[in-house]
């Protein structure tokens, strides 16, 4: 059997359906479908990323059993800078010292693995990455 990544569902609050859909739009994820309280993002491969806006009333804890963090792969370092950019500018601050190289996760010396962390509204774990050659 072979499988690939289809879809995952994030139940946020419907107040941050905004924040999804730029920040999807803005990373190359274009709108499927969309109607009311929810929004379908279309990523490379087929896959798709929905944000459906309701929510129990409890905080999502990334370091607790289920998911940590989603990461979407940045085709550039320069790529990754430029979501540090615009997250700034909507005030999202970057975690955990990023952005920043990460060469335990390099596949070589002459490789990088350069990320940036944030938090969505909801408490979500985003990751954007660059994984290759290191730029000049």
């Amino acid at each position: 059997m072979q499988t690939v990544f289809s879809h995952i569902q994030f139940n946020v609050q419907a107040a941050n359906l905004p924040f999804y859909k730029d920040l999807m739009t803005f990373l190359g994820w274009p709108v499927i479908f969309e109607g009311e309280g929810f929004a379908g993002f279309g990523g490379p491969g087929g896959g798709s990323l929905w944000f459906i806006g309701f929510a129990k009333p409890v905080s999502n804890d990334y370091d607790g059993p289920g998911m940590n963090h989603i990461a979407l792969g940045a085709a550039s370092q320069a790529d990754v800078d430029t979501v540090v950019a615009y997250l700034a500018e909507r005030g999202v601050p970057a975690l955990f010292e990023t952005p920043r190289h990460r060469p335990e996760f390099a596949h070589g010396p002459d490789q990088t693995y350069y990320q940036v962390m944030f938090e969505s509204p909801d408490r979500i774990l985003w990751e954007v990455v660059y994984t290759g050659p290191k730029a000049g």
